[in-house]
């Protein structure tokens, strides 16, 4: 058995370490990509691998749990000491990491006014529930258990969020009752509100910033914080950020290698560091998050690249070089090798087979769920992916005002099948004009409404419209209209597998879009969406995720363990009327030049 401590400096087996870390995420690459990922880290010189653990999906309904899979941490953990890396395991409730919701579960949303990281009692009895199940887990991966975990995170930028030290506390004191022995840990930003506000540092709660640059600087910060407190502990950046996330509808942003390799240089002269991200990946399926900018939402790509060491397939890029090289000069003895790369490859083009609207199926796909008014997502389903609300008007013979109130994200309004209006942040609950058709007393009104993702960090973390879907109503004239069916779209594969493509065939309406096709091999690939408008592709069940040609990006990354030798299924569910007649494996990721943000 090891051990691992933190004195002066970092100690396994009593001997000074120095931690060259870099963070890879189970839950965003395919599990057939673990060991490539992790071989690659070991061989930039790196002696460690830390992960997050997002609660959402582990704990995706309430009591249901799920660690199968790419959600199998354990078998992460276990290869990741096969190669010889010790682990730093992030397993609080909180994320961030640009993930839906910060990590916190959707269904936490269903308890009105509960207070998400505190002390709220209904709060803290879900994070025991989940930690019941988790943390046994957890235990025997430690290192003084035999396994490769050093440390543990028991909150994430919580200075940036609150300062209720008495929650820190009970989680703490939470996760130790789960017989956790190795070192616990906080990570906030590098400046002394933040510090003050989330850190346990009068509890010897070990304490590590998250920066990307002027490295000295900001160790110095931590140091004085430290030394404040009587503390003489090593200096940790635990979130070294290369490179950054993107947006839809704002340019890719991207770090010069150089720079980079010249920063981590600095960094290791005075401290451990964990590269955020050595190997980013995918926001697959409805996980990726949003960001806020006043009162805008800003939700984030499918892909979380992120300019890392690694690209989103897991090919080295000139970073991975340059930073190898600087930490051999700062640590010559590391033991470093040559990156593993991969054949990625244009797989041909393929004819739709098959076409339907989701109107005319909808009914063959799920049993419609009545209610006065209108239910939110989190309330008649997983709280993710779509929701159509389905009513009748009484027809006036003339036009009626129509205003949704009180709606996330992103709405398509048809009446009588016929597209009316799309409505998003600054449009939403605007008043539109609807009429019926003469013959019909009634008028069929469907709103399709798109959770774009929850946002992950800031003031709006607890916000309203961090619930998704109709909050408010639907207005006919000056009143609220009662009487709906909701259609919850969530694109899990069994409502997938129930889709009737004889139903009708509607371009103009919401529509699947079904391909079948062989591939004598597989290998990683990426479909071309720049033809498409906006929805989700789904390839043999499993959701790749969003695209949508406001871009930056115009493709989705496929992996080679996703696809099958023979036949296989990919469906697209597209949202904005038009019409897929082709689908289009390419061979490298597509960009759309993107000159301005989107302030």
């Amino acid at each position: 058995m090891q051990t691992f401590e933190i004195k002066e400096d970092f100690l396994l087996d009593g001997e000074p370490i120095k931690l060259i870390s870099g963070a890879i995420h189970y839950f965003r690459l395919a599990p057939a990509q673990w060991e490539d990922s992790l071989y690659n880290l070991k061989a930039l010189g790196a002696n460690t691998v830390e992960t997050y653990i997002p609660w959402n999906i582990h704990e995706p309904k309430e009591g249901t749990f799920d660690f199968e899979g790419m959600k199998d941490v354990v078998a992460f953990v276990n290869l990741a000491q096969e190669l010889g890396l010790m682990v730093i395991l992030r397993p609080s409730v909180y994320i961030c990491a640009e993930w839906e919701f910060g990590g916190l579960p959707a269904w936490l949303l269903k308890e009105s006014g509960i207070r998400l990281r505190s002390t709220d009692p209904r709060f803290m009895e879900k994070v025991k529930n989940y930690y019941t199940v988790l943390l046994p887990k957890l235990a025997p991966l430690q290192v003084s258990q035999g396994g490769p975990v050093i440390m543990m995170q028991i909150e994430n930028e919580y200075g940036s969020y609150g300062m209720e030290k008495e929650y820190l506390r009970q989680t703490k004191q939470l996760i130790e009752s789960f017989a956790i022995t190795v070192p616990l840990f906080t990570s906030d930003g590098s400046w002394p509100e933040v510090l003050d506000a989330g850190t346990l540092i009068e509890d010897d709660v070990f304490v590590t910033g998250n920066f990307g640059s002027h490295s000295k600087e900001n160790a110095n910060v931590l140091k004085t914080f430290m030394q404040q407190h009587g503390k003489n502990w090593p200096i940790m950046c635990m979130e070294y950020w290369d490179g950054w996330f993107n947006r839809w509808n704002e340019p890719i942003i991207k770090r010069d290698a150089q720079d980079l390799a010249n920063e981590v240089k600095e960094m290791l002269e005075v401290g451990s560091l964990n590269l955020y991200m050595f190997h980013g990946g995918t926001n697959f399926g409805f996980y990726n998050g949003c960001s806020a900018r006043g009162m805008l939402d800003l939700p984030q790509v499918t892909s979380y690249d992120y300019d890392a060491l690694l690209t989103e397939a897991g090919e080295p890029t000139e970073k991975y070089y340059l930073v190898q090289q600087a930490i051999k000069e700062v640590c010559p003895d590391v033991w470093q090798a040559e990156p593993r790369t991969k054949k990625i490859s244009a797989l041909g083009n393929y004819p739709v087979t098959e076409s339907v609207s989701f109107f005319k199926t909808k009914d063959q796909m799920m049993a419609g769920i009545a209610s006065p008014y209108p239910l939110t997502m989190e309330n008649i389903s997983t709280g993710y992916g779509y929701v159509l609300y389905s009513a009748q008007w009484k027809n006036y013979q003339h036009k009626n005002k129509l205003r949704l109130v009180e709606t996330s994200d992103r709405a398509h309004i048809y009446s009588d099948g016929e597209h009316q209006a799309t409505q998003y942040q600054e449009t939403l609950g605007e008043e539109i004009m609807i009429a019926g058709q003469k013959e019909n007393e009634v008028i069929q009104i469907d709103v399709l409404v798109e959770n774009l993702g929850r946002v992950n960090y800031g003031a709006k973390l607890n916000g309203p419209e961090q619930s998704k879907g109709i909050r408010g109503g639907i207005m006919q004239d000056i009143h609220f209209h009662q009487g709906y069916v909701h259609y919850p779209l969530t694109l899990e594969k069994e409502q997938l597998e129930k889709i009737d493509y004889q139903a009708g065939k509607v371009p103009e309406q919401p529509s699947f879009y079904q391909f079948k096709f062989d591939l004598a091999e597989t290998a990683d690939t990426f479909i071309d969406c720049s033809r498409y408008g906006k929805g989700v592709v789904v390839v043999n069940g499993i959701n790749l995720g969003r695209y949508w040609n406001q871009g930056p990006l115009l493709t989705l990354y496929c992996p080679k363990s996703f696809l099958k030798q023979g036949e296989n299924e990919l469906v697209i569910f597209e949202t904005e009327g038009i019409e897929i007649e082709e689908l289009c494996f390419v061979d490298m990721p597509k960009e759309k030049v993107i000159d301005r943000p989107n302030l």
